[in-house]
């Protein structure tokens, strides 16, 4: 996998990031639009890791952590699976959030989306069943 870079997103990168985001999405969020990526960048500069593998995007997440807790979210790697892309970007995220001194991620996985399942899985992460996520759109 030493042709894989890792690599923290930057402005120039949003459009090809929501492109990327269009092809692999399994869901749709309210903030999966221009500004809320240049929001979350300008919030936290390292928080959306790239995978890149000749140039060509190949995967994403994004490691939030707003000071308590870390959050996992857009993990992506569509046309690109099995290739160790999930692997090696859930590895930055979790030694960025150690760095930050992060106790604890917590990953947004689509129910329905069983291969993901598997993956976070693959990784040491285990369901909670006992909580539920509540949303409200401002």
């Amino acid at each position: 996998m030493s042709d894989l870079h890792i690599r923290c997103a930057t402005l120039s990168d949003i459009d090809a990031v929501l492109r990327f985001w269009r092809d692999a999405a399994e869901g749709t969020s309210i903030s999966d639009d221009h500004d809320g990526v240049t929001r979350l960048l300008a919030r936290d500069p390292e928080a959306l890791l790239l995978a890149e593998r000749d140039g060509v995007l190949t995967g994403t997440v994004i490691a939030g952590f707003d000071g308590w807790r870390c959050s996992a979210y857009r993990l992506a790697d569509p046309g690109h699976r099995r290739q160790g892309i999930a692997t090696a970007l859930l590895e930055a995220a979790e030694e960025r959030f150690a760095a930050l001194g992060g106790r604890r991620v917590d990953a947004m996985v689509l129910e329905a989306n069983d291969q993901a399942h598997r993956t976070w899985a693959a990784r040491g992460y285990h369901r909670e069943d006992h909580w539920r996520r509540w949303v409200k759109a401002l």
